[in-house]
């Protein structure tokens, strides 16, 4: 599983012309999940995504998580996130979970996501034609990757 994070002023999730969801200062977090990823990637990831430290403190630093700041995240599915460019132009996607196996597991990972931090966590619509705006803030943007992490799912399915 990976996540792209983006820590943000605001960002909003438009499908056919209308805002589906939006939040004010938090986390933008695209997710892309591959065929081997287990409940144990998912809730690795989302309290990575919730505890890590990449908001500013009193003195500037990045100390604080999207919880301490009572930041917001918008969670959006990305096949993309899993594309293969080692040859030619044209990405592959093979590594991407197929849409059976990859959208329960992205409402799973969006339930222990709301049970870990209720009310703050809204997302975009699974396989939607979506468009996201958002202001990076700072810039900051970190990848982030379950089989890089030493998981249980990584033991048993390593790369």
């Amino acid at each position: 599983m990976r996540l792209l994070l983006q820590r943000v002023s605001h960002a909003k999730v438009a499908i056919d012309g209308q805002t589906h969801a939006s939040i004010g200062p938090g986390l933008l977090a695209l997710v892309g999940i591959e065929p081997e990823d287990t409940t144990e990637d998912l809730k690795y990831l989302a309290g990575k995504m919730l505890r890590l430290r990449i908001f500013g403190d009193e003195e500037g630093r990045m100390n604080r998580s999207v919880q301490d700041i009572d930041g917001e995240c918008l969670v959006v599915s990305q096949f993309t996130l899993m594309a293969d460019t080692a040859k030619g132009n044209r990405p592959g996607y093979s590594r991407a979970a197929p849409p059976s196996v990859a959208e329960p597991l992205f409402l799973e990972f969006l339930s222990i996501c709301r049970e870990a931090w209720p009310g703050r966590i809204h997302a975009g619509i699974f396989g939607a034609d979506m468009q996201i705006t958002l202001l990076n803030d700072g810039p900051v943007t970190i990848a982030m990757d379950s089989r890089e992490h030493g998981t249980e799912s990584t033991q048993r399915h390593p790369k």
